[in-house]
């Protein structure tokens, strides 16, 4: 079954890296600069930010439906981040080095599948998850903080 991860488009968050900090924390955000790498894991570039790099933490509503799984959390977006186009049934390095949690939903937004697997073998759950027809979308999660990574798709 063929898949392809999905960043965040990087337009929606452009602006506000003109924010000052103030303006940032009114909309619960603050700029961060990477002190490590892995750890600040971009959701627009689907790449970890390098050490010195200014990132947005900021909340994002990553499950905007009508559903008891409505949610959102934390994510990082780097400055200058662009949208980056993941090739089919690739798993970036971003996914790879960490722990995940999968989390398979419906055309209503209900959760019907979910696990948690080591990123590296993030591909092969993805196909057992997409082999169930009512299985639409994917979210992954970085498993141990729980923040939303990127969304999967079917290819």
């Amino acid at each position: 079954m063929s898949f392809r991860i999905v960043g965040l488009p990087a337009e929606p968050f452009a602006a506000l890296f003109q924010l000052d900090d103030a303006a940032l924390a009114a909309r619960g955000a603050r700029r961060v600069i990477a002190t490590g790498n892995p750890g600040y894991p971009c959701r627009v570039s689907i790449e970890d930010a390098a050490v010195g790099e200014e990132c947005l933490l900021l909340p994002f509503e990553h499950m905007a439906v009508d559903s008891p799984y409505r949610a959102s959390g934390p994510i990082y977006v780097r400055r200058g981040a662009v949208s980056r186009t993941v090739a089919v049934d690739e798993v970036p390095d971003y996914v790879r080095r960490r722990l995940i949690s999968l989390r398979g939903y419906d055309a209503a937004g209900m959760m019907i599948d979910a696990d948690v697997v080591a990123g590296d073998d993030v591909a092969a759950r993805i196909a057992q998850s997409f082999a169930n027809p009512a299985v639409r979308d994917i979210h992954l999660h970085n498993a141990r903080p729980g923040c939303y990574s990127c969304r999967v798709e079917r290819a």
